[in-house]
């Protein structure tokens, strides 16, 4: 335990209202120390009006606690240092790997501060920290606790004491450990060790090494004697580097517990026999006494910078002054405003002490150098290469620079500070020296273009000139550009960056909506229509979407006039494209194309030219007949008739228009054209042209020789007629939970309603929206039927009785089990019917069932069907090896599922054999032959299977006997799958089949059995 630290502000208030006003006196702190001894009147003089000060002799000693601080700049950057022998992670071979490396990123995402690291000579670390000041000092603070070492300590307290460290439900510990900011490691209860670790800061160390032995002493059986002892005294008792009170302890065997100064505690406990207690006890308040008359108080300012100085490493130059002098050192806790400094000590002793306090406060120096804030980031170099020579040098001395100040604070021991000042000078006058800057504003919207694509542009100009530019993120809005480096370069790189800008604000964007399909069209093969519209207008950039992205805006950008013509012209140009693109397509016999192309193609190029079309025809070895015109609509239009007039002129081509309703034309045409196509091969080959879809036109032409065309003629008003009278729609409504039943099980009545009215009904499906909404399509006759008959059902359906059934109390359960599962099944089926059984625990019999009268009676018949099953169920065994199990059961158990499904009965497997006979393995099964193998691989005596090997049915007897045959047909197929091994037919056959030719003549196959396909050797599937 240290004897002296920094004190808590309470405790240090409590000092200061202890001083004998007398006992007070301030001195000056001043930077040279006096060769000789000084006098007591030399070493305490009056406090002055005015004191000097270090930095400004001008300003009055009140400043130093009293002035107000100017407000600092929101961006801050410190380098500091941790020893080789502090450093957590050592290795030298993974310097910025691993652990460390980690850390490093951690902190920095956390924080939001810049950390840069970098090895000094000595092998310590320097650590650049950049970023705003609650940032920095938090990165600074997860740096001192995650790089450096941790600081441990052990606290023996006997073994027993150990659960009341703990706590119930080990509350206390944590508690603990919380309050002390340490990690508290009690040995299990089976370690002899009674020996408590305390890992954390040497601060909260103290604190849990108090509380442990404060709970220890409550424990303990021995004698317990608290001493108050003014706080103050403490190090007294204690005695240099704890030495005093350590005598002690070991010449009585007494456990002294002195609390450490930063717990606010003036008690001292001490634990032991009763009589060394009390020797203890004496010679403690002894030496309080004698301190206490003989001790007297002086305080002295000294600069809160300074502190940290006078404090040393982990408390030592505090515990080398009580030890050369005898004189307790008190300094103000951190987070005090207070600069005061009190020693306490034999009057001759004091000025020895005060000596010291000044020798070691000023064996630290703070400094500064005038550097203009914009040449820092050259001072500290690319990733602080400039900074880290002189750190690596002098690696305790800290350098700050803080955002917005022209100057640079030095701090560290005084000959170091002295030496890293003149090589930041040099730095200084060197970069003024050769080093300009300009800060010009262009507006925030243009910067992304100054910087081009992945920073081309501003790249371009860096290394062109050499300069340094930076540009604010997005996020600050800022218009200010700052150029720095040579003068020549940075005068060049802002003309440069001016005349971007200016060119920019005279530029215009536009979007252009143009359909994808002509994009490639105006883009052209290999992109020559897009060159010579780029050589039209050279200072417009276009850019078109990725084809990926199915966009229609193609972007403009450029000097505004350039943009405005360009954007007319490539209007133009699409609407060109519109009008030519409307196309058409001309059905014609396949032996005419020859007449239509002509000798040469003298015939197809004239329509070609004249009618300003393009024309293309289908292959010769094609089986299409239909030629298509693109162009504009009214050039299309005259193409097609010329060609039609081609072919009416080489045969005898009749055309007929037939009216037919619109809206049965889809119908007609059927899926994929296959009902019109069927028509016209029927009919000689002629062509059936329908309207456009959405025109509205009924007019239907039909164009071939002419007695195809009458024929195709009529049957297409016949089919017509059929469509017209088979397509009537009628909609009736009913409740969801109806639907079912209406259905009925299997879809039984629903079938009954259409064999009887040939219409067809239409349920919703269970996504559609209207679930109340039931479709009759039909002729009208039959749907007028099948509406009658569903509305009938429906009204039946919406009379609502109650009615009861009685049911033995020993069934009721199964009908509530499984959340009622059996219920629910009844109520889906049966139109929403309500079933209530009476209370569990009563013994009433009585039933009660709620709906539509029909669905009442037939879930009443339902009910006494489950019943029935369950008063003849039966259990029967069937003995299948284990082995086979998995195979029979199948794919997430759907064989079995099936069975239960069919015969409506429950299996049930037994438990997994937990320890079978290592080693030995059951003989597989040869041609239905059962191995009859014991657990222990001896031969089983005759009907007496394993446990594990009994599959149990229940269900009544005939269903049960016939999923127990179900069970054998998979049992006996599988084993035929495992033991024939390539003997299996690789031909489909049927379960008769391979019952037959497998050795499985005797086998009786289940009804409804269903056809099994082996396609080669290996478990079977059915």
């Amino acid at each position: 335990m240290s004897s002296v630290a920094v004190l808590t502000q309470e405790s240090f208030a409590e000092h200061r209202s202890g001083l004998i006003p007398q006992q007070i006196r301030v001195a000056t702190l001043n930077s040279e120390e006096e060769s000789d001894p000084p006098t007591y009147k030399d070493a305490f003089p009056p406090l002055p009006e005015k004191a000097a000060c270090l930095e400004n002799p001008q300003e009055p000693a009140g400043a130093w606690s009293n002035k107000i601080r100017p407000i600092k700049a929101s961006v801050i950057t410190q380098v500091f240092h941790v020893p080789l022998e502090e450093r957590k992670y050592k290795d030298m071979n993974q310097f910025g790997e691993g652990e460390q490396a980690k850390i490093c990123l951690e902190i920095m995402q956390r924080t939001g501060a810049h950390l840069e690291l970098s090895l000094a000579k000595d092998q310590g670390l320097s650590i650049m920290v950049s970023g705003k000041l609650d940032a920095v000092m938090k990165a600074r603070k997860d740096i001192v606790a995650r790089l450096q070492t941790q600081a441990s300590a052990t606290v023996a307290i006997p073994k027993e004491h150990h659960r009341f460290v703990i706590g119930k439900n080990g509350e206390k510990l944590q508690d603990l450990e919380l309050k002390t900011a340490t990690k508290i490691q009690i040995p299990r209860p089976d370690d002899a060790s009674n020996q408590i670790r305390i890992t954390g800061t040497k601060e909260g160390i103290e604190k849990a090494r108090h509380e442990v032995l404060l709970i220890s002493a409550e424990q303990d059986k021995r004698a317990v004697e608290r001493l108050e002892v003014e706080k103050a005294f403490h190090p007294f008792i204690a005695g240099p580097y704890n030495r005093l009170v350590s005598e002690i302890m070991q010449e009585t065997g007494t456990r002294i517990n002195i609390p450490p100064p930063s717990v606010n505690r003036t008690e001292i406990v001490f634990t032991g026999e009763k009589e060394q207690l009390a020797q203890a006890v004496a010679r403690i308040r002894k030496i309080y006494e004698e301190k206490k008359k003989k001790t007297t108080t002086i305080a002295v300012e000294v600069k809160k910078s300074q502190h940290k100085y006078v404090i040393g490493p982990k408390g030592n130059s505090l515990q080398e002054i009580l030890e050369r002098t005898g004189v307790s050192v008190e300094i103000p806790p951190s987070d005090s405003a207070s600069e005061t400094v009190i020693l306490r000590g034999e009057p001759e002793k004091l000025g020895q002490a005060l000596t010291e306090v000044y020798a070691k406060a000023n064996s630290f120096t703070v400094s500064s150098v005038s550097a203009p804030s914009w040449l820092h980031r050259f001072i500290i170099g690319k990733k602080g290469q400039n900074l880290a020579k002189i750190t690596q040098q002098m690696p305790k001395v800290h350098v700050e620079f803080t955002e917005g100040e022209d100057r640079i604070t030095l701090e560290g021991p005084t000959e170091d500070v002295s030496a890293a000042q003149e090589q930041i000078e040099a730095m200084v006058k060197d970069l003024v020296s050769r080093m300009d800057y300009v800060e010009i504003s262009i507006d925030h919207k243009f910067h992304r273009h100054l910087i081009g694509k992945s920073g081309a542009n501003i790249n371009r100009i860096k290394d062109q000139y050499k300069v340094s530019v930076r540009i604010p993120p997005d996020s600050e809005r800022s218009s200010l550009i700052r150029i720095e480096g040579d003068p020549q370069g940075v005068q060049q790189a802002k003309r440069e960056l001016l005349e971007l800008a200016s060119r920019m604000e005279n530029e215009r964007t536009k979007d252009l909506i143009i359909e994808q399909r002509f994009h490639r069209t105006i883009i052209g093969q290999k992109g020559e229509r897009i060159r010579e519209i780029r050589d039209k207008f050279p200072e417009v950039i276009i850019n078109f979407p990725d084809p990926a992205q199915k966009s229609d805006i193609v972007q403009l950008r450029g000097p505004k006039n350039e943009v405005e013509k360009c954007t007319k012209y490539m209007q133009k140009m699409v609407a060109d494209l519109v009008e030519n693109s409307y196309s058409i397509s001309v059905p014609i016999f396949k032996q005419f194309h020859k007449n239509i192309i002509g000798k040469g193609g003298a015939n197809i190029k004239k329509i070609r030219e004249e009618s300003n079309t393009k024309i293309d025809l289908p292959a010769e070895n094609s089986n299409s007949e239909t030629i298509v015109i693109t162009g504009k609509r009214a050039n299309c239009e005259a193409a097609r008739s010329r060609i039609l007039s081609i072919q009416k002129d080489l045969a005898n081509i009749a055309e007929v228009e037939v009216a037919i309703p619109a809206r049965l034309h889809n119908a007609l045409i059927g899926t994929k054209g296959r009902l019109i196509r069927s028509i016209m091969e029927e009919c000689g080959g002629v062509h059936i042209h329908f309207p456009v879809e959405g025109s509205g036109s009924d007019t239907v032409v039909i164009r071939g020789p002419s007695s195809d065309v009458e024929k195709a003629r009529k049957q297409l008003l016949h089919l017509a007629e059929e469509k017209q009278t088979k397509s009537f729609t009628v909609d009736i409504r009913a409740k969801p939970e109806y639907h079912k039943f209406l259905i009925g099980k299997g879809g039984g009545k629903i079938r009954k309603v259409r064999d009887s009215t040939g219409a067809r009904i239409i349920f919703p499906a269970a996504e559609d929206k209207d679930q109340d909404l039931i479709t009759i399509i039909g002729r009208e006759d039959a749907v007028r039927e099948a509406q009658r008959e569903l509305e009938a059902l429906i009204q039946n359906l919406d009379n609502v009785v109650e009615d009861f059934m009685l049911v033995d109390p020993r069934h009721h359960r199964h009908f509530v089990i499984r959340r009622g599962q059996v219920l629910r099944e009844i109520a889906e089926e049966y139109g929403g019917v309500m079933v209530s059984f009476p209370r569990s625990g009563t013994q009433s019999d009585r039933v009660t069932l709620k709906g539509a009268k029909d669905c009442v009676e037939a879930a009443k018949k339902r009910i006494q069907e489950i019943i029935e099953d369950l008063e003849a169920q039966v259990t029967i065994e069937c003995a299948i090896p284990q082995k086979f199990h998995r195979s029979v059961m199948g794919p997430k158990g759907s064989r079995i599922q099936q069975i239960t499904r069919d015969h409506n009965v429950q299996i049930k497997f037994p438990d997994r054999e937990e320890n079978p006979a290592h080693g030995t393995e059951p003989a597989v099964q040869e041609n239905g032959d059962d191995p009859g193998e014991g657990r222990d691989g001896k031969e089983a005596e005759p009907g007496s299977p394993r446990r594990c090997d009994i599959i149990t049915i229940s269900g009544r007897k005939e269903k049960c006997e016939a999923a127990k045959e179900a069970l054998e047909v998979r049992r006996r197929l599988c084993s035929l799958g495992v033991g024939a091994g390539g003997h299996l037919s690789p031909q489909p056959c049927t379960l008769r089949a391979l019952a037959g030719t497998a050795g499985l003549a005797g086998l009786r196959l289940p009804l409804g059995a269903v056809p099994l396909t082996v396609t080669g050797p290996g478990p079977c599937t059915y």
